[in-house]
């Protein structure tokens, strides 16, 4: 590297928040590969999707000179970053290392996945990743993942509009059996609303249910994992359909302004 050369610069980020232990092993692992910084949520922050702050002021916590924690969402923490907190653009963002799957459907829900998605709107090539159990999670071999994976990126990139979504099995690394690239899978929902009331009369409600299953379709990001194989699925910004695009074109759609 010469001396006008600049270190590799790495945006870390979660939904778990600042002082999740996937994020400080994240943390630990990349930090062999290049200048890291992390902007994440103050608290837990799971399931917010893409939602960005705009009704309320965004506050921050200087943790010390590479570390800040944003009382917002993951999204917000991103944006933040890129526009308002950083200097220099970073090379790469990395989202997680986030305690449970984020497979098929339920990447929707996500906000590991959503900050990786605002990385890439941003233009910042992104990689959302997580550990594929809601209980006792092992990030070894994530974070060892981790490293390979965002070394190839930086040698690559990644085409436009392109994220990865990477889930790793919650096993030591050496029992992991390789690496798959995979699609989505698809949920098969399970989820109940349970109605309960407060002391004062009001209901109120909580959504839960039995953990998610998902459909071990061939080459699906489910069917990877649960056969201990590490899944990388890319994931694209462009969400039209474009199969349906002629179909519906078809349909009547000239308004009716005269009807009654």
């Amino acid at each position: 590297m010469s001396q006008d050369s600049k270190p590799t610069l790495i945006l870390l980020t979660n939904d778990d928040g600042i002082n999740a232990e996937g994020l400080r092993s994240l943390r630990e692992a990349v930090s062999r590969i290049g200048e890291v910084t992390v902007v994440a949520p103050e608290r837990q922050q799971s399931g917010s999707s893409h939602a960005l702050t705009l009704s309320d002021p965004l506050r921050i916590s200087r943790i010390d000179e590479h570390t800040i924690s944003v009382d917002g969402t993951p999204t917000d923490c991103v944006l933040l970053a890129m526009r308002g907190l950083f200097e220099r653009k970073p090379d790469l963002l990395i989202s997680g290392i986030n305690h449970g799957p984020n497979l098929g459907d339920d990447i929707t829900y996500s906000g590991t996945v959503a900050a990786a998605f605002e990385g890439t709107l941003l233009g910042l090539p992104s990689i959302a990743i997580s550990v594929s159990s809601w209980k006792e999670c092992r990030f070894e071999a994530a974070a060892e993942f981790a490293v390979v994976i965002a070394r190839e990126v930086l040698r690559h990139g990644l085409p436009q509009g392109t994220l990865l979504n990477v889930n790793v099995p919650s096993l030591p690394p050496d029992r992991i059996k390789g690496v798959k690239v995979t699609k989505l899978g698809k949920r098969v929902y399970r989820d109940v609303i349970v109605r309960k009331t407060d002391p004062r009369g009001r209901d109120y409600y909580w959504i839960g249910g039995e953990p998610p299953i998902w459909c071990s379709g061939e080459d699906t990001d489910f069917e990877a994992v649960e056969n201990g194989l590490i899944s990388v699925t890319p994931l694209h910004l462009d969400l039209t359909d474009y199969k349906s695009i002629e179909k519906i074109r078809a349909w009547n759609l000239k308004p009716r302004l005269n009807d009654a």
